[in-house]
């Protein structure tokens, strides 16, 4: 497994991993290639890994109103959260 020796960082603070550009760590980017939706590059403690997930065919619905009440009432959470 990779370490945090492997990143470089750019000038505008960017994560630079095996020729891919990320804006942090833990932090989800679409990919470009079609093989995947999101890339993230994961970190827990030294290590580090990439992870590329989601299916690309597949639409994220987060405006329907239906969608959204059905996930809340699966995740047993009433109102909208702002994000930290």
């Amino acid at each position: 497994m990779a370490t945090t020796k492997d990143v470089t960082r750019s000038k505008s603070g960017r994560l630079a991993y095996r020729g891919e550009s990320f804006p942090a760590y833990n932090k989800q980017v679409r990919t470009s290639d079609g093989k995947k939706k999101f890339k993230v590059l994961a970190k827990k403690g030294d290590q580090i890994k990439l992870v590329r997930y989601g299916d690309p065919n597949m639409k994220i619905k987060v405006n329907q109103p239906e969608r959204r009440k059905s996930f809340r009432a699966r995740h047993n959470c009433d109102a909208v959260q702002k994000k930290k």
